[in-house]
């Protein structure tokens, strides 16, 4: 490698800061990633979510049917500079219907943010999707949001990420007041408090006076309970915690928290001057060839999310590519691990949202947007140099299954087409019976929502009604071993067979309790919670 190359690629990883926020639905995700858009000065006016119809739309969700209901359920891109740094965005579905999304989206993270409703704690979704988080090692940021509402105690929400996730924690800055007697926080990195003004709709950066701790204005300016109870409460952080470790941090054993309100503003930009001071910048990913540092010379990256229809008008397909080594250029050739092809990255985007921009150049942490006429699959690695393939992207097991259906027999190209493109993007899984006869493909969802978004978007963007056919299982396991196992294993009471993508044997079941006595009586059948990843092979066309 050249020492220009050398020197070029361990500068821009060092300028780069990749992240994903997750988070429960309702606790302001789409909010908060409007606000770190506003103060990185990418947008100049922050749009609510569910907010009036003169109001601009939240960047973020720019499908359709996400603006109708005012939830997120696709996982978007924003890439931004700010402070001499290139900060890639990932936002993810805040549905728990999505989390396969999420999944998949946390596999190109670098950090993850996780964003808590103060009021209600840790909850359910937040807990799966920090597993996932601990999978994989990310550096946790917790951003205790909505404090302009009525809150937990502070020092409560703190005892219960360690009880419940068993992680350190460091609090950034402290909230002085809750509810509407919230008036800002102190920064425990600067030893200064901030006290925040309201601004119509947060919309606009919030004013903030900064004063330190123990100028006499404080007094004019704070209440006296609230200035006596900050007090208080630093001496008991700052007397029983821990201090700030970044190498448990990198190691997401301790995770910074920062508490604040998105809808206001407070607290945002104080959150994201921290985040680029303390996040972990791209990192080394695993490989057949061992880990991969992000300055290893020759280029590769993985496919982490495929999406139909980003610009309606041109019926496009992309494909997100998460650079991991090396240098990305424009109208490059890579080789294609899958297939063993060569492709020509021609017409290559910077992404944000919806929006894209033809870009020259990306390094590692970055993501791209490339143009995918039906070349590309979910975990595909593409690589210059030496033969190398990333740690492929699982899928989840599927809870709910419905035969779609075609009434209209004339839509069959655009059907056709409509549930390739979107198995493509990996919106649902599709299934198919064993039984010739029934050509009708099976969706096999994580949730209710999916089913509700496939057929919408089929009508929506290829113009075809469909109906479903709802079956009675509940559970999908993988057999390992394919075809050869399932005929030694026998016959199989109160299980379906079905064949996924790959024509790959799955069993499906009515339930936990059908599951475990196929189990006991077949102790030689290996069956799966998680789909193998494919390799080397095409999908079976519908």
């Amino acid at each position: 490698m050249s020492t220009e190359l050398k020197a070029e690629l361990q500068t821009a990883v060092e300028h780069r800061r990749n992240f994903a926020i997750i988070s429960h639905p309702d606790a302001g995700k789409t909010t908060l990633t409007e606000k770190l858009l506003l103060y990185g000065g990418a947008i100049h006016e922050a749009g609510a979510v569910k907010a009036r119809r003169a109001q601009r739309k939240a960047t973020s969700d720019w499908m359709a049917m996400e603006q109708q209901r005012g939830i997120s359920i696709t996982s978007t891109v924003l890439q931004f500079a700010y402070r001499n740094r290139q900060i890639n965005l990932l936002d993810t579905p805040g549905h728990q219907d999505f989390s396969e999304d999420t999944y998949r989206t946390l596999a190109a993270a670098d950090n993850a943010v996780m964003l808590v409703d103060a009021a209600k704690g840790l909850e359910p979704q937040t807990r799966k999707l920090f597993e996932v988080c601990r999978m994989r090692s990310l550096p946790i940021f917790t951003f205790m949001n909505k404090m302009d509402r009525p809150a937990r105690e502070p020092l409560e929400l703190l005892d219960e990420i360690e009880q419940e996730l068993g992680l350190q924690t460091y609090a950034v800055n402290w909230p002085i007041g809750m509810g509407d007697r919230f008036k800002g926080v102190f920064d425990r990195r600067l030893r200064q408090i901030h006290l925040f003004e309201r601004t119509a709709h947060g919309s606009k950066e919030a004013g903030d006076t900064v004063i330190d701790l123990g100028d006499s204005r404080i007094e004019k300016l704070l209440d006296q309970d609230l200035y006596y109870q900050l007090k208080e409460e630093l001496e008991l952080i700052e007397g029983i915690g821990p201090d700030l470790d970044l190498e448990l941090v990198h190691q997401g054993q301790m995770t910074p928290v920062f508490f604040g309100s998105a809808m206001t503003n407070f607290g945002v930009k104080l959150f994201l001057d921290a985040f680029l001071e303390y996040a972990m910048q791209p990192e080394a990913y695993k490989s057949t060839e061992g880990e991969m540092p992000p300055t290893y010379p020759d280029f590769s990256g993985f496919v982490f999310k495929l999406q139909a229809n980003m610009d309606p008008k041109h019926r496009d397909r992309v494909a997100f590519v998460r650079v991991c080594t090396g240098r990305f250029d424009k109208d490059m050739t890579v080789n294609h691990a899958r297939t063993g092809k060569t492709v020509r990255l021609s017409r290559p985007q910077k992404l944000f949202a919806q929006g894209r921009e033809s870009l020259d150049v990306a390094y590692p942490g970055d993501v791209i947007g490339l143009n995918n006429p039906g070349v590309f699959a979910i975990g595909d690695t593409i690589y210059n140099g030496k033969r190398l393939e990333y740690e492929g992207i699982p899928c989840f097991s599927p809870e709910l299954f419905a035969y779609l259906k075609n009434p209209n027999p004339s839509k069959f190209k655009q059907f056709h087409k409509g549930v390739t493109e979107l198995r493509e993007e990996g919106a649902i899984q599709i299934m198919y019976s064993v039984d010739e006869s029934k050509r009708d493909p099976i969706l096999a969802a994580v949730g209710q929502l999916q089913f509700e978004v496939v057929q919408f978007r089929l009508q929506n963007e290829y113009g075809v009604e469909t109906l479903l056919d709802m079956l009675p299982y509940s559970v999908a396991r993988w057999v390992a071993g394919g075809w050869q196992a399932l005929e030694k294993a026998g016959r199989l009471f109160n299980t379906a067979v079905v064949k996924d993508n790959w024509g790959r044997p799955v069993l499906l079941f009515k339930n936990e309790w059908n599951l475990q006595q196929v189990i006991g009586d077949h102790p030689e059948l290996q069956l799966n919670a998680t789909a193998p990843v494919a390799s080397g092979q095409e999908p079976d066309s519908l």
